[in-house]
């Protein structure tokens, strides 16, 4: 509040009759209303979204005239992963050389019409919230383990790079060898933190299974895994024929309790389901790709995405969360 209010500009707007001058906003409350329509502290970046929400909902409130990367540097003092999130596509978070830590902002490497063959789906695993808190963990690991010097040492500033070049190049082979080896290395950090922080279950490493066996039997990376603080797998398929296909072997392996509406069970982009076209038997190519799935994990709903435009603002006032006469949450 303290960082936007300083950067605050005059607001006039003549149909509604109202004007607030720079200096007012200092003398002025506010009600903020938040809701995600995804679990909260279950390592799918809800403190991410919420706080690059928070800042771009304030910057327009209050005319603040400045660049995203700058916002992003007051984002990241809420949720660190929160400074990419202001943009959409793909977006780089630089760590900045200042030991104010002013030029540690985000930046947009490209927007997301760039590479708009990709499709996500997230399997949530558990909507629980997590026992160890990112913020908690990250501390832990800091403190202990010697896995997490060496990685952000000699690790990640290479890894980085060779990001950027497969995300520019649109080189699906790197980008999933980095993005699974990355997730993996930042699981077996947790692992080497005292005491260990154990985020993913059997299921998680199910689906792990599933996506190596799948890439192994296609030949070349057609899925991309990755784990972030907790349970649920964010998959990235190259291109919506084997997002299709995919979706179809996770609902085999992994199906809705009986009763359930498939309409709860899978979210988001529902056009894949049609195209799924989920009667009848599974298609021996998809078996012969997963492999022998024995034991059924258990998943409490899908997500069908795909890379972002980052933050609008609402044209439908009935979505707002506060009510338009009032200023109250509703």
């Amino acid at each position: 509040m303290r960082e936007i209010r300083s950067r605050a500009d005059d607001v006039e707007d003549k149909e509604k009759g109202i004007k607030i001058a720079k200096k007012d906003w200092e003398k002025l409350h506010l009600h903020i209303a938040s809701h995600n329509n995804f679990p909260t502290a279950a390592g799918l970046a809800s403190s991410a979204a919420g706080f690059a929400c928070l800042v771009f909902a304030l910057a327009k409130l209050m005319n603040v005239n400045e660049d995203p990367s700058q916002l992003s540097a007051i984002a990241r003092q809420g949720s660190g992963s929160a400074c990419r999130s202001l943009f959409g596509g793909f977006v780089k978070w630089n760590m900045g050389n200042k030991e104010d830590g002013s030029d540690s902002v985000a930046v947009q490497l490209v927007d997301d019409k760039h590479w708009d063959d990709l499709v996500i789906i997230i399997a949530v695993v558990s909507s629980r919230q997590k026992e160890t808190s990112s913020t908690s963990g990250m501390r832990e690991s800091v403190e202990t383990s010697l896995l997490l010097q060496h990685r952000a040492k000699e690790v990640v500033p290479v890894r980085i790079l060779q990001m950027e070049e497969a995300i520019k190049n649109r080189d699906f082979t790197s980008f999933t060898k980095l993005t699974c080896s990355d997730s993996n290395q930042f699981h077996a950090v947790c692992m080497d933190t005292s005491p260990p922080i154990f985020y993913m279950n059997d299921t998680s490493h199910r689906i792990i299974s599933l996506v190596e066996k799948w890439n192994r039997s296609a030949g070349t990376p057609e899925i991309a895994y990755t784990f972030d603080a907790g349970p649920n797998a964010v998959m990235i398929a190259r291109n919506r024929k084997v997002a299709v296909e995919l979706l179809q072997g996770l609902l085999y392996c992994f199906p809705p309790k009986p009763d359930t509406d498939m309409k709860s069970y899978v979210l988001g982009d529902t056009s894949i389901v049609k195209e799924a076209g989920l009667e009848g038997e599974l298609p021996q190519g998809i078996k012969d790709k997963i492999g022998s799935q024995d034991q059924k994990g258990e998943v409490s709903y899908f997500i069908c995405s795909r890379p972002g435009r980052g933050p609008v603002v609402l044209q439908d006032q009935t979505q707002a969360l506060l009510h338009p006469q009032t200023g109250l949450p509703k």
